[in-house]
């Protein structure tokens, strides 16, 4: 717990997530698909004009298999961008509090009424209140209840839910489809050590400039993570944040694919392989990918995160990110060239192009 102008902030009630250990990563159960498929309505209407989610009653982009047209896709994105920049916010004003680094999970669940006397002091406490009512505008606070979930169970998402039917589950998050409207939801669980989703760690590798672990994440890796799919072809919105801290996201529909299905040929096209000699990751595929002009290490591209759309093609629905590391051009100016050219270029080679005066 932490101060905040004299007043003890009380520990956090949760209610105990089911443990993802008891689950492979992002397995489908094809006979829940099947059952929850035989539970939408043949007849939903298309995609187009004012929709409304069907829990939050908020207007949404996404509604069944239908993918949203360019112009939506853009309005995901920024409302992706705008959300990290509120949480940009409230670091610095928490820091200006002299709140530690790693109280964000605090902060994003503090109580509405903690918030309010925040708003009401001066100073830099005020500031804090001010960013955290940010960041809410873009991170609506909703209750497990509202998706339908049972409120007085130890472990609502193991309960039957009248609304919701589950699909699948992983370490990270559980997969439900909403006959209501045919839509994804997934519901990313707090961790350990105030810890939620994956990310990647770095380090200097043994054989290779760089090795990339994936390790536990926190809500900002988790948001740009969800930036990340959208930007690769998979409309994801954040839907809300639960009192427990259970990030709620929303994603098409889609078929899943054979797991052992080599998706090597089917990835992404924005996606940049990386020289073996630069990186040595502990997850599928890793490639690299600019999002607003940042790079980013995208890996864990197997099939069991890959869905068919229902005009066949294939979309992300789940990775492992982290921001690509400045290179040192002193120490690595041959990966500090590559970046700058393949930002530019993302067919160019590994080595710059040697002049003819010089051959």
């Amino acid at each position: 717990m932490f101060l905040i102008a004299g007043i003890t902030r009380p520990a956090i009630i949760r209610r105990s997530p089911p443990d993802p250990a008891c689950f492979s990563r992002v397995r489908i159960v094809c006979a829940q698909i099947a059952f929850a498929k035989s539970r939408v309505p043949a007849d939903l209407p298309g995609h187009g004009g004012s929709m409304q989610d069907p829990f939050t009653e908020a207007n949404t982009f996404i509604r069944g298999r239908a993918l949203p047209p360019a112009s939506e896709r853009v309005a995901l994105h920024d409302d992706h961008r705008r959300r990290l920049e509120a949480l940009t916010r409230l670091g610095e004003a928490a820091a200006q509090c002299g709140l530690r680094p790693d109280s964000d999970c605090d902060l994003v669940l503090l109580a509405e009424d903690e918030v309010s006397l925040l708003e009401g002091t001066e100073g830099p406490w005020s500031a804090l209140g001010s960013a955290i009512r940010g960041l809410r505008g873009h991170l609506p606070r909703l209750r497990l209840e509202d998706f339908g979930f049972p409120a007085d169970a130890e472990s609502p998402l193991e309960e039957a839910n009248p609304r919701l039917v589950r699909i699948g589950g992983g370490v990270e998050a559980w997969a439900f489809l909403a006959p209501d409207d045919g839509s994804v939801y997934k519901f990313y669980l707090p961790r350990e050590q105030k810890s939620i989703g994956s990310e990647f760690a770095f380090g200097p590798g043994d054989e290779t400039a760089w090795s990339a672990d994936a390790e536990l994440g926190d809500y900002r890796a988790l948001f740009e993570k969800l930036l990340l799919i959208n930007a690769l072809g998979m409309p994801t919105e954040v839907t809300a944040i639960t009192v427990e801290g259970i990030v709620v996201a929303k994603q098409v529909f889609g078929d899943p694919l054979p797991q052992e299905q080599n998706m090597s040929g089917s990835l992404p096209p924005d996606l940049i392989e990386i020289p073996s000699r630069f990186l040595r990751a502990n997850r599928d595929h890793p490639r690299l990918y600019f999002s607003d002009g940042a790079p980013y290490l995208v890996a864990d591209l197997h099939a069991r995160n890959f869905v068919a759309t229902a005009g066949g093609e294939y979309r992300l629905i789940d990775l492992v990110a982290a921001h690509w590391p400045a290179p040192d051009e002193s120490n690595e100016p041959v990966i500090a060239d590559w970046l700058s050219r393949v930002a530019a270029d993302p067919c160019a080679s590994l080595l710059p192009p040697v002049p003819d005066s010089e051959l």
